[in-house]
């Protein structure tokens, strides 16, 4: 293991992180966990996907978690009914219905014209369905993340790091969280399917950072799907 997920013995998926990597995952899980928080828009406080991994780290690690893993929703309270203004979370919740959060801006339509009134009934529809559904996709994802930085304060890196084994529903939910931070970064990055510019940034480009964590996280997600096929 070099990095990357193999099959482990008895099901699940193994990987060997050394210190840089675990702490750089950590980071980003975090920093994920604190954009989704409850509610409409990132948590007070909460970094973006968007700082430097391994960076804006504050207070102990146990202060850090409990503040994160305290946060909750209101029982049986409704969810927003409008889209988030952040781009990564509007990518994460998206419209039920109408043409999503990467279709170009619509031209206003003429009042009382069909598309008018089926813009309207799309809204209507994105905003019920948003009420009752995005509370509990929240949540899931921020379980998802909340297992991969349990999993990695598990570990106790030596002088060759550490190697963590994950149990088939444990894959499951780091696939999730995987492709969560993957989804932000892009997005933050603005990168489109056919971006070979991230490939071939010099040193000194401010977005290499993100870009090598982006492209590795794609490595990581890539392998732990192919641990996890039949």
């Amino acid at each position: 293991m070099a990095g990357y997920f193999e099959p482990a013995d008895g099901g699940g998926a193994a990987i060997a992180l050394d210190e840089a990597e675990i702490s750089i995952l950590r980071s980003l899980a975090v920093q994920l966990l604190e954009l989704i928080g409850p509610g409409t828009e990132p948590a007070a406080g909460g970094a973006h996907p968007e700082t430097p991994p391994g960076e804006g780290a504050v207070g102990s690690t146990d202060d850090e978690l409990a503040g994160i893993e305290a946060v909750s929703w209101p029982p049986f309270s409704d969810g927003p009914s409008e889209p988030p203004s952040d781009p990564v979370l509007a990518r994460f919740f998206p419209d039920a219905y109408g043409p999503g959060p990467a279709a170009r801006p619509d031209e206003g339509a003429e009042p009382g014209s069909d598309e008018e009134a089926r813009r309207k009934r799309d809204r209507a529809a994105s905003a019920e369905f948003r009420r009752y559904t995005e509370n509990d996709l929240r949540a899931r994802k921020r379980e998802d993340g909340l297992a991969v930085v349990r999993a990695l304060d598990s570990l106790t890196p030596g002088e060759r790091g550490a190697v963590l084994t994950l149990r088939p529903e444990e894959c499951k939910q780091w696939l999730g969280a995987l492709n969560d931070l993957r989804l932000a970064i892009g997005t933050r990055l603005e990168v489109t399917e056919d971006d070979d510019e991230l490939y071939s940034l010099p040193d000194s480009d401010a977005r290499k950072p993100l870009v090598m964590a982006y492209l590795w996280l794609g490595g990581l997600q890539e392998t732990l799907v192919e641990t996890m096929m039949p």
